[in-house]
């Protein structure tokens, strides 16, 4: 569900709205923009910001959808990403019918490419710090270990032209799977205060900055264009990603109950809705992206900057409006009307535990129903399942012991957990 959502949505919301913007802007007096700046926009719109959503789904009593959109959101904006650095390395000045696939071949390298990239770096990141002494059991080298591992892999795509976000997340969900395990407890928590804080800034110095752009009056003048060109753009702009999130997120989860036979393990019209509502705002992602396209050259147009002000107005309204209604709209429909659900996903207490989002699917008694029952059409109504059994066989035999994770962490003396394990033996 969750690369179903974060890619393969991502891709369909990307195509709409760059359609509707190459059909709708030249009859609302936009112009100027070229063939690479229609399908830039449709990048750089498809690029959610759930933080809002998560701040007030609960993840005891909304397990699933909160999993759900916490993974998305990750994706989606790797995804967006990966898209947007797509078009831009085409020449789209001479359109042919091989434009199309040359735009998915580079999609698809880039995607496949910076994820093994993230991999590597990663599973080096283990057994760096698993088999070599000179960072071993000491919390500032280890932090400082984990944290250079995990920047070294997004220098090294940007310096191979590929995407350094995707990167970065997929060598995250490997460091929490194996690197994590192998520091001693002092570090673990260090790390984990240490990214939530460094995230927290980030996020809130980008919309520092965007409170402060959009006050800029430079900028707003230089647009040239009256209050209704304005609002008639922002106005275009958001109902497109309102269009593009519909366009996938329900016929995806009605795909996915048709093949779910218990009640309780399908998705509820109003569990979709609260889906489709948290991919409605715009964020950061969709800033960065935005400035990066229309603000990086000197000779900035006049319509270079009615983007740039549209842009603002769609992250401004989204995040404001739709994040007031968030909270009440999701007791009304969740909370006042809910019942136990048999979650298809873990409940997942922080981000290292994002991994299993992508292999899990289940909880333990269909895990061991599912091992003794071997029929391929088993694994083609669940194959989700007969995936996680396969990978975890795999995972402990051959990875985690040369990589280390859960269970193959030597004992350490002097570490929280090592302290109390001699305090319960000594006691």
């Amino acid at each position: 569900m969750i690369l179903l959502f974060g890619v393969f949505g991502t891709v369909i919301s990307f195509c709409i709205i760059s359609l509707g913007v190459f059909l709708v802007f030249n009859r609302i007096g936009v112009t100027s923009l070229s063939v690479q700046d229609y399908l830039a926009v449709g990048a750089i719109f498809s690029a959610t910001d759930s933080v809002c959503t998560l701040q007030v789904l609960n993840q005891d009593e909304t397990p699933f959808l909160y999993s759900i959109v916490f993974g998305e959101g990750v994706v989606n904006d790797a995804t967006s990403i990966v898209l947007y650095n797509a078009v831009q390395s085409i020449d789209l000045k001479k359109i042919s019918g091989l434009t199309a696939l040359k735009l998915l071949g580079t999609f698809l390298y880039l995607f496949f490419t910076s994820t093994a990239l993230g991999i590597v770096a990663g599973l080096l990141s283990a057994f760096i710090i698993k088999t070599l002494y000179f960072g071993r059991h000491s919390t500032d080298r280890e932090v400082a270990l984990m944290m250079l591992m995990a920047y070294l892999s997004y220098m090294l795509a940007e310096l191979m032209d590929l995407s350094g976000i995707l990167t970065v997340f997929f060598c995250g969900i490997v460091m929490s799977h194996y690197t994590w395990h192998n520091v001693t407890e002092s570090s673990r928590i260090t790390t984990k205060h240490a990214f939530a804080t460094i995230s927290f800034i980030s996020e809130t110095f980008i919309f520092l900055y965007v409170g402060m752009d959009a006050l800029d009056i430079d900028k707003w003048k230089s647009s040239g264009a009256s209050a209704g060109t304005s609002i008639a753009v922002s106005s275009t702009l958001f109902a497109l990603v309102l269009v593009g999130r519909a366009a996938f997120v329900f016929p995806i989860t009605n795909i996915r109950n048709c093949f779910k036979k218990r009640d309780g393990t399908k998705i509820e019209f109003r569990q979709q809705f609260i889906i489709w509502w948290a991919g409605v705002m715009r964020g950061a992602v969709t800033i960065a992206l935005s400035y990066s396209e229309f603000a990086s050259s000197s000779d900035t147009s006049s319509q270079d900057s009615l983007m740039i002000t549209s842009t603002i107005i769609v992250v401004l309204f989204s995040t404001l409006v739709f994040g007031s209604i968030t909270k009440p709209l999701i007791e009304a429909l969740l909370l006042r009307h809910s019942r136990p659900m048999i979650s298809d996903a873990s409940d997942l207490p922080s981000l290292e535990d994002l991994r299993f989002l992508f292999i899990e699917n289940g909880d333990q008694s269909e895990q061991g129903s599912s091992q003794r029952k071997r029929s391929l059409r088993l694994l083609m109504t669940n194959p989700g399942i007969s995936v996680h059994y396969l990978w975890r066989k795999f995972d402990d035999r051959f990875m985690r012991p040369v990589f280390g994770g859960r269970g193959f962490v030597p004992f350490v003396p002097g570490s929280p957990t090592g302290e109390a394990e001699e305090s319960q033996e000594n006691s």
